[in-house]
């Protein structure tokens, strides 16, 4: 069966990479499938020249004969995912607006609604509705031109924040003295474009930034704010992810000079969660904690 199935997606995808990605493997382990299922079936299903791999005329035919076999079971496997998540509303997001966010309100929406159950996944990858058992989708930028059903929420700031005790030990006089400090820096997913670095707040405040080394990165906003808390460096920290870390003191803002981001958040969401129960319900209290939100994070006037 597993020599089946990876025949199935090689023949259905056009390559052993895609094939391998689908199936959690190695490329090297679906060539391995491919040899297998040959000596299973008694006939030669692929056919290699140099580096590529292609189904051969009797393979073709073969693949067409058991591709319905697994579409059903594709078709199976989603009904029962449908069935388990039909009482559950699922909210993918990305991992760090799931932690610093979204992740700690959620519990205040779920006090309100006591019988219903929520789900929180942190995915950095875009789900497919009606196939990976997904309500809700909280992302950012262009990915939302990905979903049919979709609105904007909010577009957010960072700000440099770090610990007391680091601040303690600095001579800070004017906000590019920061520049000089340890600083902390974040890099997103090449398709969530390029979060705001210090060469670009620097420019914000109308120096340029002469250090270039020094700088430890991350690759999750959230692990950089956590860091800064832990007196490692000042960070461009999110409002939204480190809102109730300046208000607590466990961040420190010497100099409050906000850089935008490029992008909005979005919420895209599958047609059919509105029909769950407190699926209407769910959506509308994620825009309004993003219109509260988008009031936090911009600058406030003097």
């Amino acid at each position: 069966m597993r020599a089946l199935q990876a025949f199935e997606a090689f023949g259905r995808l056009g390559s052993a990479t895609a094939a391998a990605a689908e199936l959690g493997v190695t490329v090297g382990a679906v060539s391995q499938q491919l040899r297998k299922a040959e000596i299973e079936v008694g006939l030669r299903l692929v056919e290699r020249k140099g580096k590529s791999i292609s189904l051969t005329t009797g393979g073709q035919k073969y693949h067409a004969d058991i591709a319905a076999a697994f579409d059903a079971l594709r078709e199976a496997q989603s009904k029962v995912v449908l069935q388990r998540s039909e009482a559950t509303l699922t909210i993918s997001c990305l991992p760090s607006l799931a932690s610093k966010w979204i992740g700690a309100q959620l519990f205040d929406w779920q006090s309100a609604h006591p019988t219903a159950t929520v789900r929180l996944v942190g995915d950095d990858s875009e789900p497919r509705f009606g196939t990976d058992g997904v309500d809700f989708r909280l992302s950012y930028g262009d990915l939302i031109t990905r979903f049919d059903h979709r609105t904007e929420l909010f577009t957010d700031w960072v700000v440099p924040a770090c610990s007391a005790t680091l601040l303690a030990r600095l001579k800070l006089e004017e906000p590019k003295d920061i520049l000089d400090a340890p600083l902390l820096g974040i890099e997103w997913d090449h398709l969530q474009g390029t979060a705001p670095g210090w060469a670009d707040w620097a420019a914000h405040i109308g120096v340029q930034r002469c250090k270039a080394s020094g700088e430890v990165a991350f690759s999750m906003s959230s692990a950089a704010i956590d860091a800064a808390i832990n007196g490692r460096g000042f960070v461009l920290a999110q409002m939204c992810m480190a809102s109730e870390d300046i208000a607590s003191g466990r961040l420190v803002v010497p100099f409050d000079i906000r850089l935008k981001l490029s992008q909005p958040y979005f919420l895209a969401w599958d047609s059919a969660a509105l029909d769950k129960p407190f699926g209407a319900e769910l959506r509308s209290w994620i825009q309004a904690i993003s219109r509260r939100q988008k009031a936090i994070s911009a600058p406030q006037e003097p």
